[in-house]
């Protein structure tokens, strides 16, 4: 288990106050903080209703927010995190990975972040680019199709 780093990013459904934020829950207390992530691009998924991150050029921006736990909470919380993002799966709906973010103080952070797996999904129809890079700005991302993450 991988238990040095104890922040994840988080941009979409996990968000405090969306619909998968009582997972990050599970795990115990964090704390939330405003950031910002670079060189990633965001799309929303339709009829998924869920946002999907990927690499893209390094003037892409997507905000959200850091949850931080403490060694404990973090062991506790990561085995429902890795199974809501299906880090499982075969093959996996996203892969974690650790990144260098922006807090909302100006400060470069380390983090994991859940990075989408299935590229070629992404030019299917239904994936639109979110070019504000803030899923919370996205019409219709709170009516998930059955079985939405």
């Amino acid at each position: 288990m991988t238990t040095d780093l104890t922040r994840v990013f988080v941009y979409g459904t996990l968000l405090p106050g969306e619909r998968n934020a009582h997972v990050a829950t599970r795990g115990g207390a964090f704390t939330a903080q405003a950031a910002t992530l670079r060189g990633f691009r965001l799309y929303h998924l339709s009829p998924e209703a869920y946002p999907a991150l990927r690499p893209g050029p390094p003037d892409a921006t997507v905000h959200g927010v850091v949850l931080t736990y403490t060694p404990g909470s973090w062991a506790a919380a990561l085995p429902f995190l890795d199974d809501l993002e299906g880090l499982h799966e075969t093959p996996p709906l996203y892969t974690r990975e650790r990144v260098t973010l922006t807090l909302h103080t100006g400060e470069p952070a380390q983090a994991w972040v859940y990075v989408y797996a299935r590229a070629a999904r992404l030019d299917a129809p239904g994936a639109e680019p979110v070019p504000h890079g803030d899923w919370r700005g996205v019409p219709g991302r709170d009516r998930p199709a059955p079985n939405a993450r």
